[in-house]
């Protein structure tokens, strides 16, 4: 990758894979490309990468007093991996102990040291690896002496005579490839679409709590994200960029319908009767709404059914749909409930059913 289009370190947390274990082939990771804004950091297709999964077979070890090597290998290459040494490793055994703890064991009691001793040699097992076992290890990617080597944070023998771990990985990590990594992440493209259609709920959302607007229609609260829509038209004739695609006014209709999409999936707005002229409810400014869902939870409430474990949100929401509105959401009703539990108008006995005070 050209230095010149590495994307700037202030946005690498945008990218997702920046935060995660990478599930990459060795190959990959002994061909990225090293950052030279920060070093340790690295690049596969644009995505900022410092740390790996990595599941693979031992074909090379050597053991020092604070840390073993392993050469992994994955099947596309072969990678060292540092791993560090435990405490517990390192300590010596005590002939004295152990002759106690066999003494005890012998009598048929539970000694604590003995159970304790087990516990060492089965983390002495699983960190200590022979060549041609496998190996799983997680840690950050370094480079030393020109040589690319992984710096493990954690790493483990993986018992798999049926070869099933392996199997699931190796159909896991590419379609991790098609998904994710092979795919490029457009950091300005996604970073301003996405604050686009942020800034421009948020206005609305502004809007209709400031002026405690209890309905509107669309063409009522168009002319807010115009601005929006200016800048981005001024923005893309800066670039220069060719003179294609929707016109302004379709960017707005586009935006607008966007917004008011999110803001019904958030049970912000509902749409109380369906036709064509589009009329949209206000949930908190709606005390009509407020009062079905009271009656429905105080009537209910007092039946043997429901005294003691309460309503249940979807027959709540049965109810009021059948009472006050059929396109009543259930993220408007759940609103609604937050807001009467608030207001400890009502309490709920479980995540789901609620009764009346």
């Amino acid at each position: 990758m050209d230095p010149g289009e590495e994307p700037p370190s202030m946005l690498w947390g945008l990218d997702p894979i920046f935060s995660a274990f990478a599930r990459l082939f060795v190959s990959d990771i002994l061909q990225m490309t090293e950052s030279t804004q920060v070093p340790g950091i690295y690049f596969y297709n644009w995505h900022p990468i410092y740390k790996v999964d990595v599941l693979g077979t031992v074909v090379y070890k050597r053991e020092r007093d604070d840390f073993f090597c392993y050469g992994v290998d994955d099947g596309t290459g072969v990678i060292n991996c540092l791993c560090w040494k435990s405490n517990l490793l390192k300590e010596e055994e005590d002939p004295r102990t152990s002759g106690a703890a066999h003494s005890d064991a012998a009598l048929g009691g539970f000694n604590p040291v003995a159970e304790l001793k087990k516990l060492r040699q089965n983390q002495q097992k699983r960190c200590r690896l022979e060549i041609g076992e496998l190996l799983r290890v997680r840690g950050r990617v370094k480079t030393s002496r020109q040589q690319r080597e992984i710096m493990a944070s954690t790493f483990y023998k993986v018992d798999d005579p049926m070869m099933a771990v392996q199997i699931a990985w190796m159909m896991e990590v590419p379609q991790l490839y098609r998904q994710f990594y092979d795919k490029r992440f457009q950091l300005d493209a996604a970073g301003s679409a996405e604050s686009s259609l942020c800034k421009a709920t948020n206005l609305i959302k502004d809007f209709l709590k400031q002026r405690l607007v209890t309905k509107f229609r669309p063409y009522d609260v168009q002319d807010l994200l115009q601005p929006l829509i200016a800048a981005r038209l001024q923005t893309t004739a800066t670039e220069q960029e060719p003179v294609a695609g929707p016109s302004g006014r379709q960017q707005l209709s586009h935006l607008l319908k966007e917004v008011l999409q999110v803001l019904q999936n958030d049970g912000v707005v509902y749409r109380k009767v369906k036709s064509q002229d589009e009329v949209y409810h206000v949930t908190l400014q709606d005390k009509d709404l407020f009062i079905a869902v009271k009656d429905v939870i105080r009537e209910d409430s007092r039946r043997e059914k429901y005294a003691e474990s309460g309503c249940h949100v979807l027959h709540i929401l049965s109810a009021v749909r059948q009472r006050y509105s059929l396109n009543l959401t259930k993220a408007a009703l759940e609103l609604v409930l937050k807001t009467l539990e608030c207001d400890s108008d009502i309490v709920s006995t479980s995540d789901s059913h609620y009764v009346a005070l």
